[in-house]
C-alpha cells in the first residue's frame, strides 16, 4: 500500500528503435507515478513496450540501436528534490542503478554470469554500492539467502547458476536486486517460465521483503492473474501506449479499454468447461489505417458465449473413453545415474519416471500437470523413445515400442510427434521455416516430388493462421507465438495419430497463449488427434484436457476426470498446487486490500 508520497514520475517518456524499416516508437507517450511503498502492475502482451519502459527508467536501452527521444524519467530522493534520469550522467546514474533502482530480469540464467559463484555475483553487487569488506559483504550476502528462502545458503553462495533449479536461480536474482535496500524494485516477468507453488512462493517472497525494506516496485507481466496477486494499481499497455490505468480493483471490475477485457478473458476458467477461450479478436480489431474498433463485449459475454454445459462435457468423454487405448504405459521406469564405484558400475539413480502406468484413448487429451523436475517431460519423451527405458513396457497402436529396433521405430514416427516447449530452440536458425516443416516429409518419403510437399506445407501454414509468403522466412523473423504455430505445423506435417504437447505455451503471452490452445482444440476435432498435453499450469491442463494426471517426483499422485481432479483433490500435492494457481477473482483482491489496510493501521 502507498504512504502518498511520490517516489517515480514518468512524463511523455518516447524510446525510439531504429530499424531496416524506419523509426519504431516502442514507448509512445507514456506516463504514469510510482508513489513510496506501492505495488504498480504493468500488463501487456509481448511487443507492447512494458520492458522497454522498464529499461528505459534504468537507463539500459542499447544506443545503437535504441535512444530515449523525449520525455522525463524523474526520481524524488528523500528530502523531495526530483533529479531526471535522462538527463544526468552515465556515471552519476550508476550510483541510482543496483543502488536506488534494482531490475529483476525475466531470465535468471542469461542475466547471472556463469562462471562465477552465486556468491561472488551478489558479494559484488553489495561491494559496489555499500561501504563494506569482502568478509562482511559475505555476511550480508547469506542473510540476503536466508531471506529469500534459499535452501542450504552456504551451499548456494559457493554454487554456480547452472547447479540450480530455475526457482533458486530466480530467488538469487531477487537477493541480489534487493541486497542494496533498493527505494524501487523492477521485476520484469520474474514469474512466467516459473511453476505455479514456486511462483506463489516468490510473490510472497517479495511482497515480505518489499514490507521490510520500505521499497516501491513495478512488477512487469502478461498475466493479469498474477498482477492480482500482487499490484495497488495497474497500468494496462497495448503497441507502446498506455490505454488504461487504475486501481487493480477497479480494473478487474469495470475493465474499460476492449484490450483490457481481452487480457481478463482469455485466460483459462477454473470454474466454468469452455468450448475455446475468448481472445482479442472478441473485443476489438484494427482498421487498414491501425486504429482500434472496439466491439462493445463484456468479459462475462465473451466467456458465456462459449461455455459448454456438464451434459455436452460428459458426452464426449464418454464417447472418447468408451473406445480403445491407443496407447497403454504400464510400470514404466526412466532412471539416471548419478553415481559410480571405482570401477564404473552404476551404485544409485535419480528415479524420474518410477513405476508409472495409465492408457490413453483415441481422441482423448490426456494432461500431464506438476512442478518441474517431476518427471513429466522425461515421461513424455521416453514414451516416443526419445529417452532409454529402464523398465517397463509402452504399447501404441498394439506394438511394443521398447521391442522395436531403429528402423522399425522410424516407422512409428510417422504417427508420433512432439511440440517441444521452446519453439526456437527446436527450429534450425539456419533453415527456412518452409523447409523445416517440408524435413520431416522428405524422410519419410510422403508425397512424390517436391511441388507437392511445398502444396502440403502451404496448406499447413494457412491452417496454423500463417501465410503462404512466410514459407521463405526465417525462425528469427517472427515471435515466440508464431514460431510455436510453425512447429505444430512441422507436427501436423506427418498426418500422426498422437502428439505430445511439452510445455508448449508455457512462455507465450496469456492471449497469444489463447490462440494456440484454441488452435490446438481446432486441429484434434478436425483430424482426431491423440494428445498428452504436459504443462505445470494446472488451469491449463483442466482446459485442454479430458482426463489429468498429477506427477509428484517421479510417481503418479492422481489421475482421473479433470474437472473431478480439480474440484475434489485427493492428495495434498494437488491441493497445493490448484491452491498456487492465480485466480484473479474480486473476493481475494478486496481480501487482500482489506489485509493490507489492516496492517497498516
Amino acid at each position: 500500500m502507498s504512504n502518498g508520497k511520490l517516489l517515480l514520475e514518468v512524463k511523455n517518456l518516447i524510446t525510439e528503435f531504429r530499424t531496416d524499416d524506419g523509426i519504431v516508437k516502442a514507448v509512445n507517450d507514456v506516463s504514469f507515478t510510482l508513489n513510496r511503498g506501492e505495488t504498480i502492475g504493468i500488463v501487456g502482451e509481448s511487443g507492447s513496450g512494458k520492458s522497454v519502459t522498464s529499461l528505459s527508467v534504468m537507463r539500459l536501452i542499447p544506443d545503437p540501436p535504441g535512444k530515449i527521444a523525449g520525455g522525463e524519467i524523474l526520481f524524488y530522493e528523500k528530502d523531495g528534490t526530483a533529479v531526471d534520469l535522462t538527463k544526468i550522467s552515465e556515471d552519476k546514474m550508476r550510483k541510482y542503478r543496483g543502488n536506488e533502482i534494482s531490475m529483476i530480469f525475466q531470465e535468471p540464467m542469461t542475466s547471472l554470469n556463469p562462471v562465477f559463484t552465486c556468491g561472488d555475483q551478489v558479494i559484488e553487487a553489495i561491494t559496489l554500492h555499500q561501504k563494506v569488506n569482502k568478509k562482511e559483504a559475505q555476511a550480508l550476502t547469506l542473510s540476503m539467502f536466508e531471506k529469500v528462502s534459499l535452501p542450504n545458503p552456504q551451499r548456494i553462495l559457493d554454487a554456480y547458476p547452472h547447479q540450480l533449479s530455475g526457482g533458486q536461480k530466480q530467488r538469487v536474482m531477487i537477493a541480489m536486486a534487493m541486497s542494496c535496500n533498493p527505494s524501487i524494485l523492477i521485476a520484469d516477468e520474474p514469474t512466467t517460465a516459473l511453476d505455479v507453488t514456486v511462483q506463489k512462493t516468490i510473490l510472497d517472497l517479495m511482497a515480505k521483503l518489499k514490507g521490510e525494506i520500505d521499497s516501491s516496485i513495478i512488477f512487469i507481466t502478461h498475466d493479469l492473474g498474477v498482477i492480482a496477486e500482487i499490484a495497488d494499481r495497474v497500468l494496462v499497455m497495448y503497441k507502446g501506449k498506455i490505454v488504461e490505468q487504475g486501481s487493480v480493483l477497479d480494473i478487474f471490475s469495470n475493465p474499460k479499454h476492449p484490450y483490457t477485457r481481452s487480457l481478463l478473458a482469455c485466460r483459462p476458467p477454473l470454474g466454468k468447461r469452455l468450448s475455446k477461450l475468448p481472445t482479442v479478436v472478441d473485443f476489438m480489431e484494427e482498421n487498414e489505417q491501425g486504429e482500434i474498433v472496439e466491439k462493445n463485449t463484456s468479459v462475462a459475454e465473451a466467456i458465456n458465449a462459449v461455455i459448454i454445459s456438464e451434459e455436452e462435457t460428459n458426452a464426449r468423454r464418454d464417447r472418447v473413453l468408451s473406445g480403445q487405448p491407443i496407447l497403454q504405459v504400464k510400470n514404466l521406469q526412466t532412471w539416471f545415474p548419478t553415481q559410480r564405484n571405482f570401477l564404473g558400475k552404476v551404485t544409485d539413480y535419480v528415479k524420474a519416471v518410477d513405476d508409472v502406468s495409465f492408457d490413453v484413448y483415441e481422441g482423448e487429451t490426456l494432461g500431464l500437470v506438476g512442478e518441474s523436475g517431476c518427471g513429466k517431460t522425461t515421461l513424455g519423451r521416453t514414451i516416443l523413445r526419445l529417452l532409454p527405458a529402464h523398465g517397463g513396457e509402452i504399447v501404441f497402436d498394439g506394438k511394443k515400442l521398447l521391442d522395436l529396433n531403429n528402423y522399425e521405430m522410424k516407422g512409428m514416427r510417422e504417427n508420433m510427434q512432439i511440440i517441444f516447449q521452446d519453439p526456437y530452440s527446436s527450429l534450425n536458425p539456419r533453415i527456412t521455416i518452409g523447409n523445416a516443416i517440408m524435413e520431416p516429409m522428405t524422410v519419410h518419403g510422403i508425397y512424390s516430388n517436391e511441388k507437392e510437399r511445398k502444396g502440403k506445407v502451404i496448406e499447413l501454414l494457412t491452417k496454423v493462421n500463417m501465410k503462404p509468403e512466410h514459407f521463405n522466412r526465417y525462425p528469427h523473423e517472427f515471435s515466440g507465438g508464431q514460431r510455436q504455430r510453425i512447429c505444430i505445423a512441422r507436427a501436423l506435417a506427418l498426418n500422426p495419430k498422437f502428439i505430445i504437447c511439452d510445455e508448449s505455451v508455457s512462455a507465450l503471452d496469456v492471449s497469444v497463449q489463447a490462440q494456440v490452445l484454441n488452435l490446438l482444440i481446432q486441429l484434434r476435432e478436425e483430424f482426431k488427434f491423440t494428445y498428452i498435453f504436459i504443462s505445470h499450469d494446472l488451469s491449463v491442463v483442466k482446459f485442454m484436457s479430458d482426463r489429468m494426471v498429477v506427477m509428484n517426483k517421479g510417481k503418479i499422485e492422481e489421475l482421473g476426470i479433470s474437472d473431478e481432479i480439480y474440484n475434489n483433490p485427493q492428495r495434498e500435492y494437488t491441493q497445493k498446487l490448484i491452491e498456487a494457481i492465480p485466480k484473479g477473482e474480486l473476493e481475494d483482491i478486496q481480501k487482500r486490500i482489506r489485509e493490507q489496510r489492516e496492517l497498516l493501521n
